[in-house]
């Protein structure tokens, strides 16, 4: 149901624009990020109208949330990337009625993930 896109290989200090397509209905949506030997991170979360949004500290001024719901697609802006951001990058679906999660585990659909490497 979810299908990332817009991964690739970037430099140090660029930017790029991840794309989750959506099928089904309305979520609440977050991004997460894991690299080899790591947890995986939360990075942001937007509610089902796209009102309200949250963004972990990690990347708070240089990463934003947005969604457009008529082309059922989530997108997450990244700049001022740097070489230890490199990872695979995931978008997930919350189906629960609430707030916005930060934890994998409240989330109920994963796309299959998009590598991001940022080189030096």
């Amino acid at each position: 149901q979810l299908m990332e896109s817009g991964g690739g290989l970037v430099q140090s200090g660029g930017s790029m624009r991840l794309s989750c397509a959506v099928s089904g209905r309305t979520f609440v949506m977050g991004w997460f990020r894991q690299a080899p030997g790591k947890e995986r991170e939360f990075l942001s979360g937007i509610d089902r109208s796209g009102r309200q949004s949250v963004v972990a500290d990690s990347v708070k001024g240089r990463f934003a949330i947005s969604r457009d719901n008529a082309k059922n697609t989530v997108y997450l802006q990244m700049n001022s990337l740097k070489p230890e951001e490199t990872a695979v990058y995931y978008c997930a679906a919350d189906r629960r009625i609430g707030g916005i999660s930060r934890f994998p585990n409240d989330y109920d659909y994963w796309g299959q993930g998009t590598q991001v490497t940022v080189s030096s």
